[in-house]
């Protein structure tokens, strides 16, 4: 018996050593993660169960109404898209109107390639968010000063891969039903499918099947000819045309890259690249006749000295989530006669999943 013992003691001591080890090796993304859940059970301690929201008084019926409605589009789903049913959108959080998780992007300066950021288990991510403003601000203005173009973009949703209960959140009830519908569906597949250091093939992919499960969606929901449908047919259309628009823009971009050479100055870079830029930009106000602007938004005309002026970690964003669409497209149509059960069944025999 002491002999056992000894061994036990010296086991767990070779444990706690090896722990300590790997703590110390991958100390910043230990205190990443330890940040990050932290914000995560900020939230999850102040959330409130939805069935306790739809039956108190206090909370507006127009908020109920949206709730009810992800309770429709989660089971839709489900039900007809074969996504994995989860506990997902079963309690509530009020941001009080506040933003609550803050995204940083960035790219090399003169190259479309992105900072990675390496996350045990996860893998390779080319973005990396926070819920401290603070801390994302530091890290942004780090990367700049390391040379790198960047971005950061407030998000309202996000997926843990059914490692936690993702709460709704207040802002995303501001969404049209076709919007909505897309993010449900978009996350829900995270849930479903969610390959290793493959972060474009997981965004792509969310993002294929976020598109086609709204339109889905709201046929069954509002119908065929509804107003629900024809908004969001519209507003897929002029992205679907924006976001081809900018991965040409990536190809011009590439290009011009290619030819920086030692000789030149950064001045010099940095004037062409902008130029190019801002043409592409600009550009985008004749997509569908200009008729999105016409309609819905009036986009600002931008000049090389704009400051505000989308740099590589912008289109970085879109190859992430857009630049797969029509390799997506192609294959459910032709390979899979657009039959969506039979094409995610395939993909999850050919991609494991976390």
């Amino acid at each position: 018996m002491h002999r056992i013992k000894k061994i036990l003691k010296y086991s767990f001591s070779l444990l706690f050593l090896a722990l300590v080890a790997f703590l110390l090796f991958n100390w910043e993304s230990t205190v990443y993660g330890y940040r990050q859940a932290k914000g995560q059970f900020k939230i999850i301690w102040n959330t409130v169960q939805v069935e306790d929201v739809l039956a108190d008084k206090n909370y507006p019926d127009s908020l109920k109404k949206q709730i009810r409605l992800i309770q429709e589009i989660k089971q839709f789903a489900v039900d007809s898209l074969g996504l994995n049913p989860s506990k997902n959108y079963t309690t509530f959080y009020d941001q009080q109107g506040k933003p609550i998780l803050w995204v940083n992007t960035a790219s090399e300066k003169f190259e479309l390639k992105a900072k990675k950021w390496d996350f045990p288990i996860l893998g390779e991510f080319s973005y990396k968010g926070h819920f401290e403003k603070e801390i994302a601000d530091a890290e942004l203005n780090q990367l700049k000063a390391e040379g790198y173009d960047t971005q950061q973009n407030e998000v309202s949703a996000w997926s843990t891969l059914g490692y936690l209960k993702d709460p709704i959140l207040s802002s995303m009830l501001t969404r049209s039903p076709g919007r909505l519908a897309a993010l449900i569906i978009h996350e829900t597949t995270h849930g479903t499918l969610f390959v290793k250091n493959s972060l474009e093939f997981n965004e792509n992919l969310a993002d294929f099947i976020g598109d086609y499960g709204a339109i889905r969606f709201l046929e069954y929901k509002y119908g065929k000819n509804s107003k629900e449908l024809r908004h969001y047919q519209f507003s897929k259309k002029y992205n679907d045309a924006y976001s081809k628009h900018l991965m040409f823009g990536v190809q011009k971009l590439d290009s011009l890259y290619q030819t920086f050479d030692k000789k030149q100055s950064n001045q010099t870079k940095e004037q062409l690249k902008y130029e190019l830029i801002s043409q592409i930009m600009n550009s985008a106000d004749t997509l569908l006749n200009g008729s999105f602007e016409k309609k819905m938004i009036s986009r600002k005309k931008w000049s090389t000295n704009d400051k505000n002026l989308p740099n590589n970690a912008y289109f970085i964003g879109y190859m992430t989530y857009q630049s797969k669409q029509n390799q997506f497209e192609d294959e459910f149509k032709n390979k899979f006669n657009s039959n969506f059960k039979a094409y995610l069944s395939f993909l999850k025999s050919k991609y494991p999943s976390l």
